[in-house]
Formats: C-alpha cells, sequence, structure tokens
C-alpha cells in the first residue's frame, strides 16, 4: 500500500512541475522573443527493495515508482515577426542567435531586440552586453541600418554616401539542451557545448531583420489545452492517494 502513496505523491510532484512550466509559459505570451518550454514526461523506475541480496534484486527487476518531468525549450519554434519602424530593433528570422560578451567574458546567445551604443561606442544589446562582433559606431553616426546578412552601415559627418561599419555574425548550437534560459531573453551555453559560427542568410541560421522585434512563440490555445490535461492528472492522482487512504483504514479495521 505504501508503493500507491509514493508514487501518486511522485505523480502529483511531477504535474505541479507541469503546471508551473504551463503557467510560466502563459505569463510570458506578450513577452517580445520569449520561447516556450515544452513539458516531457518519462517512466520513473526503481529497484525492488524487498530482495536479500543483488542476485534475488536483478530476478525480481525494476519496478514502477510513477513519473518523472523536465522541461524543454521550444527553441527551433520561430515567434512571429512584428514590425516597429525603430532601426535600434533587431529580429532573427531563424534558428541562429547573435553572441554577446557577459560581464565575465562568457558567451551569452540573444535572439535580438533593442540594440544599444555603450559608451565606449560598441553596439550592443539594450541591457548594455555588447556584439562578440565588436562593431564600433563612431561619434556623429546617422542613419544606422543592418542588412539580411549583418552588414551595419551608417551616415557619418564629412562622408559621401554610408559607411561599412562591421557585420553581425550569428552562431548556432548543437541541441536546444546546451542552452539554459536567463533573465531578459539571453541563454547561457552549456560547458562543453559547441558553437558554429554562421554568416546571416547562409548555412541555414536565419537573416537578420531591423526594425522589427520577434513575438514569443506560445499559443495561448495549446497551452490551455494542456493546462486542463494537466489539472486532470493532478486530480486523477489525488484520487489515488484517496483510494489508497481508505484501503489502508479498511486493512487496520479488520486487524482489530
Amino acid at each position: 500500500m505504501n508503493g500507491a502513496f509514493e508514487i501518486a505523491s511522485v505523480g502529483l510532484v511531477a504535474q505541479q512541475q507541469a503546471l508551473d512550466v504551463i503557467a510560466n509559459n502563459i505569463s510570458n505570451v506578450n513577452t517580445p522573443g520569449f520561447k516556450r518550454s515544452d513539458v516531457k514526461f518519462s517512466e520513473l523506475m526503481a529497484h525492488t527493495v524487498g530482495a536479500t541480496d543483488a542476485l534475488a534484486q536483478a530476478a525480481q527487476g525494476p519496478s514502477t515508482a510513477g513519473v518523472l518531468s523536465r522541461a524543454v525549450l521550444a527553441l527551433g519554434d520561430q515567434g512571429e515577426l512584428q514590425e516597429t519602424g525603430r532601426l535600434m530593433d533587431l529580429a532573427i528570422s531563424g534558428p541562429g542567435f547573435i553572441e554577446l560578451i557577459g560581464p565575465q567574458g562568457q558567451s551569452l546567445l540573444w535572439r535580438g531586440g533593442a540594440l544599444s551604443v555603450d559608451a565606449g561606442g560598441l553596439l550592443g544589446a539594450g541591457d548594455g552586453l555588447v556584439l562578440r562582433s565588436s562593431i564600433a559606431v563612431p561619434g556623429g553616426a546617422a542613419d544606422l541600418r543592418i542588412a539580411a546578412d549583418g552588414l551595419v552601415t551608417a551616415r557619418l559627418p564629412g562622408e559621401d554616401g554610408r559607411v561599412e561599419l562591421g557585420q553581425i555574425s550569428l552562431v548556432q548550437v548543437d541541441g536546444d539542451a546546451a542552452l539554459e534560459r536567463l533573465d531578459g531573453g539571453l541563454y547561457r551555453v552549456s560547458a562543453g557545448a559547441r558553437l558554429k559560427d554562421a554568416t546571416p542568410g547562409e548555412e541555414g541560421a536565419g537573416a537578420l531583420v531591423q526594425g522589427a522585434l520577434e513575438q514569443s512563440n506560445v499559443e495561448i490555445n495549446n497551452e490551455m489545452v494542456q493546462l486542463m490535461i494537466v489539472q486532470r492528472a493532478y486530480a486523477a492522482n489525488a484520487q489515488i492517494v484517496q483510494a489508497a487512504d481508505q484501503l489502508a483504514a479498511i486493512a487496520n479495521g479488520l486487524r482489530r
């Protein structure tokens, strides 16, 4: 009977974790650049604890111990690109990332957003992190333009025509599991993950879109359906606890 309590308890925790993931998706439905997380369930196994030795334990084999849940980032799902008309807004149409330099020099990945120019004249994200491409914007530069292939140009005082300032490159990651989500739409690269440099518009990395922002890839209808499924699963696990408690009460009554 204890097994029923333990399995139901594990199930309740797993469904609660799934509910937290879905709630976070729904709360960020209007957050630009947000990538939803999918909940993946897998069977949890445990070896029988009543065996007297390793041979007997192996003969009895593993027993079920409930369910395990984990959140997986849906980075491959493109969010809708919404035009803003602001030259310092930048989005990526495709699976690539813009590489930024973190406070300790570490590599951080970014799906785009509002650009800014720091005190040193370097182009970077709105929170002050500069691009790994190290593009310097001279003082007095105007009409900053970013082409689909990442080429950055501007008009400078005393110069005829546009001047090339540099090129924004993109990177691709081996798999979604190699990234950890941080605040502000940033992602940390896991240790041992490999980054592949790519030119925007080539090698399947995607193209840059100036004057636009990528919207959240959360589909509210899908999230509400998943919410209903999780609620029913949670209620079913709670009923198992109730049924196990009733059976335990009957067994205790028989002893008397």
